[in-house]
């Protein structure tokens, strides 16, 4: 087999077998098959689309290039959740310790920030000490002795993953609905989880900016999980404005403990014990998603999902005197960015405010850059809210004030506002899509 009649047949249209996308793969993934043959690969997969086989073949190879997790000592359902990442979305550091403590086992492996996006592993580490860097080992001894731990891909996950998506980051190919199903999900099945709850963002602070193309990506997700014998369920979500009120790292933390302790805003928290609901309802803790999600209010209430996330945080390095609001870093200076007019905010480009957020350090825009855990945002005001000529539309919090004046000035073009308000407000869960 030669890779250039591979990838010949992939340019004009053909569908690939199992044995020529393994060969490629796992050729590459060895070193092999060099990257510009993969690349030209990548391209003609972004541009002529794949069959569901093909998808199917692909993210199974990505999945055995490497070492699959197994938890099959640890009692309870081994399930997970991932989301397709947008502004403010700290989901995961409130519904792994709540279903943890309902009895699931919640092995996770997150990322890191990605563009306007934040990442887990970022707001994890603001967290003094926290280490999301376990070996295998370590990482299971977290997991059997706390529920869940969280902690970010090592060398042995899916190492074809790790090189493909390298290589698609600089040579435009990250949007492709089959490459973007076999990196997810490669990834999540090596946890040797069961289930798997995808939260899939739609809007302008989203990655799918449509509903159609977010619809595509979950049913891509759903039938490809379900033919590697993993069962999904997919809730679309909204993010046409910020997740909450806090955008960056140690913010989102404080945000995400405040949630804990039955107190934060009211769509985060709405979001968060929805999406355990339905984690509670593929491992069989839950009869259907109202039981899973009084399950979830009830660890909610008693405090038994903030403890779970403190228990964790100690298990992994961290400091838990974060309960307490003390430790976490925080930014030396903030400034609010005012209204210069009366209204009512009818739409926000929350892509916007994220790379503000990013430009204020909260993100890389380059790989190199060195985050700073206490830069970001707080938004004051959300859709639908009336705003009078002066009030803050959002509070920024920076240590390094060299950009301020263009983040200042992202904000206010991100915030349209209208003279009447809005009809109403935008659905926080747009759908729910099973296999």
């Amino acid at each position: 087999m030669r890779a250039v009649d591979v990838l010949k047949r992939k340019r004009e249209g053909r569908e690939l077998s199992r044995e020529e996308i393994a060969f490629l793969v796992n050729g590459f993934t060895a070193g092999v098959i060099p990257d510009y043959q993969i690349s030209a690969f990548l391209m003609a997969v972004c541009l002529r689309g794949m069959t569901p086989e093909e998808t199917v073949a692909l993210t199974e190879t990505m999945l055995r290039s490497g070492a699959i997790l197994d938890f099959s000592d640890v009692t309870g359902p081994k399930i997970d959740k991932h989301s397709t990442g947008g502004v403010g979305d700290k989901t995961s550091l409130i519904i792994a310790p709540l279903a943890a403590a309902a009895g699931t086992i919640v092995p996770m492996i997150s990322g890191r920030g990605l563009a306007h996006s934040g990442g887990t592993l970022d707001k994890l580490e603001s967290i003094p000490g926290f280490d999301v860097r376990l070996d295998e080992k370590r990482f299971h001894r977290v997991v059997s002795d706390i529920g869940f731990a969280m902690v970010g891909q090592t060398e042995a996950i899916a190492p074809a993953d790790r090189k493909l998506y390298a290589l698609r980051d600089v040579t435009a190919t990250v949007e492709s609905f089959p490459l973007i199903t076999g990196s997810i999900l490669s990834k999540k099945l090596a946890e040797g989880i069961e289930g798997l709850v995808l939260d899939v963002k739609v809007g302008s602070g989203a990655f799918m900016k449509t509903r159609e193309d977010a619809e595509t990506l979950a049913r891509s997700m759903l039938s490809t999980a379900a033919r590697l014998g993993t069962k999904a369920v997919v809730l679309l979500t909204d993010m046409s404005q910020p997740l909450g009120t806090h955008v960056g790292n140690a913010l989102e933390v404080e945000e995400s403990l405040a949630v804990l302790r039955g107190e934060g805003p009211l769509d985060l928290k709405r979001l968060c014990l929805r999406l355990t609901a339905h984690m509670l309802v593929l491992g069989g803790i839950a009869s259907n998603v109202d039981d899973g999600e009084r399950r979830a209010e009830e660890e909610l209430r008693s405090g038994r999902g903030l403890s779970k996330f403190l228990d964790m945080v100690r298990a992994q390095g961290g400091d838990p005197r974060i309960a307490d609001g003390g430790v976490l870093p925080r930014a030396h200076a903030q400034k609010e960015v005012s209204s210069g007019r009366d209204g009512f905010v009818d739409a926000i480009d929350t892509e916007m405010l994220g790379t503000a957020a990013m430009v204020l350090g909260a993100g890389r825009e380059r790989v190199d850059d060195v985050i700073d855990p206490g830069a970001g945002l707080v938004v004051q005001k959300k859709l639908g809210d009336e705003v009078r000529t002066g009030e803050p539309l959002v509070t920024l919090h920076y240590n390094n004030d060299s950009r301020l004046v263009e983040v200042a000035e992202m904000v206010q073009k991100a915030y349209s506002l209208s003279h009447s308000p809005r009809p109403s407000a935008p659905e926080l869960i747009l759908a729910v899509l099973e296999q």
